[in-house]
């Protein structure tokens, strides 16, 4: 039986490629994403800043029950990212960060540090159990634990 999850994953748009990858890597675990994201399948072609937040992000990650967030070196100082990263929070929506296949020396976004629920290194079955709100840890992209993070969220 494929376990289907509606999420909104946050990136960076050079990154889509590895959009596919990851949904891919999640259906050989059993689980289907529908991802609300804007990416280069879905452009968004709209200029104003507030109409894109409220009228294009917002809906999409409403719709969503969790939202990843794609760690790759440019996510870091994404304005986008961070903003996506801080709405979801408010909507009391699961938040996970996820490093690219391969990913070295990339920092995660000041929200996510902030925010996130778990971070996860390209392996299915901890993105799978965090997407499910059974893994809360943050680790390094090789799976190792991460030095101990200040976050802003309190468990409830």
């Amino acid at each position: 039986m494929v376990d289907t999850k509606n999420v909104f994953i946050s990136h960076v748009h050079k990154d889509d490629d590895g959009l596919t990858d990851l949904k891919n890597l999640l259906k050989t675990k059993g689980m289907e994403v529908r991802d609300g994201s804007i990416n280069s399948e879905k452009p968004n072609n709209a200029e104003s800043e507030s109409y894109i937040k409220s009228e294009i992000l917002a809906p999409r990650i409403n719709w969503a029950s969790v939202m990843i967030v794609y760690i790759s070196p440019e996510t870091k100082d994404s304005k986008w990212v961070n903003w996506e990263i801080e709405y979801a929070y408010k909507q009391g929506k699961t938040i996970i960060g996820v490093w690219e296949r391969g990913a070295k020396d990339c920092e995660v976004p000041e929200a996510l540090d902030q925010y996130g629920h778990a971070l996860v290194g390209w392996n299915a079955d901890k993105i799978i159990d965090a997407i499910n709100g059974d893994y809360e840890k943050f680790e390094d992209p090789d799976g190792t634990p991460c030095p101990p993070r200040p976050i802003g969220r309190h468990p409830c």
